[in-house]
């Protein structure tokens, strides 16, 4: 059964190497990731080692199988990330939703987040749990040195009648 916990400082290595394979799956065919893997494990394990209290991870079959992070402890889902072979799992609707009752109990109204708008996996993994698309934008993304199309995704959250 899996477990969903908070990582510790050393997760941080493991994590990134998810993070990293994850990018990687989500940018095939829109840019080239084996050129720009340097730059980007540095991006996760810079990432990871500044914000690793704002990761939830989760772990099934023997390890940790992905991650979830609201990098400013708000409700905006800042990254993630699920093992390329084991996404379809259920892994990755158990941390959001797990993120989500966290941005709940924390008072936000809704939970966002935004993705490249060319990752059709992301977006359909994010409107199956009921996100709307809130907004499109263009902006520069220095891991792909390039300007990309981004959307945001939005949820409204239900409060419980105790909160």
């Amino acid at each position: 059964m899996p477990v969903i916990r908070h990582a510790r400082a050393g997760d941080v290595d493991r994590l990134a190497e998810i993070g990293l394979r994850s990018w990687q799956s989500a940018i095939a065919g829109l840019a080239d990731g084996e050129k720009m893997r340097r730059v980007a494990e540095a991006a996760f394990l810079r990432f990871l080692f500044d914000h690793w209290l704002s990761v939830l991870l989760v772990e099934g079959e023997g390890a940790i199988c992905g991650w979830v992070a609201c990098e400013n402890f708000d409700n905006a889902i800042s990254d993630l990330w699920i093992e390329p072979q084991l996404q379809g799992r259920g892994f990755g609707g158990l941390l959001l939703a797990e993120i989500e009752r966290r941005i709940a109990a924390d008072g936000f109204d809704a939970a966002t987040t935004k993705t490249h708008a060319r990752n059709d996996r992301a977006v359909r993994f994010f409107r199956n749990h009921g996100y709307g698309v809130s907004w499109l934008s263009t902006a520069y993304a220095p891991q792909l040195d390039s300007d990309v199309a981004f959307i945001g995704l939005s949820k409204s959250l239900e409060q419980s009648p105790d909160h």
